[in-house]
């Protein structure tokens, strides 16, 4: 759009350009509202009633026609541009229509949730069913407002417990979290490298757990599967939307079994958006892995432990998008795309983020369904 001779200039090559390059950065941040554009042509309007350049002064009639001629032409930037943001991102339309957008934008305002210090009544309110997107990952998840990453892992204050001091429980409880960030948040696990740095962490006297360990490493199946305990998927078949997993949960310290014994409980959530490792991928999908790990504090005075590591006793985890009955070490969300494949899901629909119960022990193996991702 150039110049009207007949009327004068209208909008001019650069506006124009100008408009079109913010159109089609709407996937880079913000978006610009459409009338943003009208309302800088109309100031521009007003600014120039009063300091009307040369020519302006050429009578009554030649100045009503240049007005409605100048309106429409912002009529149509602003057509324009709803059409072209349209085009660009066209959930900005839908969601202003339902509201969606001011949800987000209200959870956004919230902030992080306060830091779980005991173990919810009832799931995750509902919140808008989005779907999430490549700017967007969380788009639609109660995980928004959770806390990014190992910030999510928030240590309770060390405390003396069944026998062993608190010197001992604050050590267990920092090496509990640095098992956590290891086992779960750590690029390199995430990505199907071995998890040197939590295996580190656990006491080589615990034979037991630690000969289970190597052999779901080295040889992953039904009885025994790394991400059981690890977080890891293929980089071949998917890759992570950003670099931020949301956590949520909580760590506490019991009395164990025995005198001289204390147990540090951990419960903890995260979420993990993915899309297809495939040129032009731009279907996200969350998996959703909660974990319960139990580490006994043992007086090495009195039990054959090392100091300075952990001692595995128990762990149970659920996953939400993963194949079914695929026990090869790595977590394999599910797309539109996928073919049809493993057994048929069953079952009530489970929520993967209601947190208001605890993993049930010895839980059907199979292929359950869930409410959300």
């Amino acid at each position: 759009m150039g110049k009207n001779d007949d009327n004068g200039p209208g909008v001019s090559d650069e506006e124009w350009a100008r408009f079109m390059e913010q159109a089609a950065q709407g996937a880079g941040g913000a978006p610009k509202e459409p009338s943003a554009r009208a309302r800088m042509v109309t100031e521009r309007l007003r600014a120039t009633q009063g300091q009307e350049p040369p020519g302006w002064r050429t009578g009554p009639a030649w100045r009503e026609r240049r007005r409605p001629r100048r309106l429409k032409a912002v009529a149509a930037v602003v057509a324009i541009a709803g059409l072209a943001l349209i085009a660009v991102r066209p959930e900005l339309v839908v969601d202003r229509l339902t509201g969606k957008a001011e949800a987000r934008e209200d959870a956004r305002k919230a902030g992080p949730l306060a830091a779980e210090t005991d173990r919810p009544t009832a799931p995750p309110p509902s919140v808008h069913p989005d779907r999430p997107t490549l700017q967007d990952p969380f788009r639609g998840s109660p995980a928004l407002q959770w806390a990014d990453g190992a910030a999510g892992i928030e240590l309770p204050e060390a405390t003396a417990v069944g026998g062993v001091s608190k010197e001992k429980i604050a050590e267990t409880l920092r090496n509990a979290k640095a098992f956590l960030v290891a086992a779960n948040l750590d690029p390199a696990v995430l990505k199907g490298e071995r998890p040197e740095a939590a295996l580190a962490l656990l006491d080589p006297k615990n034979t037991e757990a630690s000969e289970h360990l190597e052999k779901s490493l080295a040889q992953p199946g039904r009885e025994q599967d790394p991400v059981n305990l690890f977080t890891r998927y293929k980089p071949a078949e998917v890759k992570p939307v950003g670099d931020v997993v949301k956590v949520r949960g909580r760590m506490w310290v019991e009395a164990g079994k025995e005198q001289g014994q204390a147990d540090v409980r951990l419960d903890y959530s995260f979420v993990y958006p993915l899309v297809k490792a495939a040129p032009g991928a731009d279907q996200v999908e969350r998996t959703i892995v909660r974990r319960e790990i139990t580490f006994t504090v043992a007086d090495p005075r009195k039990w054959q432990v090392t100091a300075g590591r952990l001692r595995l006793s128990d762990y149970r985890v659920d996953l939400a998008n993963s194949a079914c009955e695929v026990y090869d070490g790595y977590l394999h969300p599910g797309f539109d795309a996928d073919p049809a494949a493993g057994p048929t899901p069953s079952g009530p629909p489970k929520d993967p983020y209601d947190r208001s119960k605890g993993i049930e022990a010895g839980s059907p193996e199979g292929c359950g369904t869930v409410s959300r991702t």
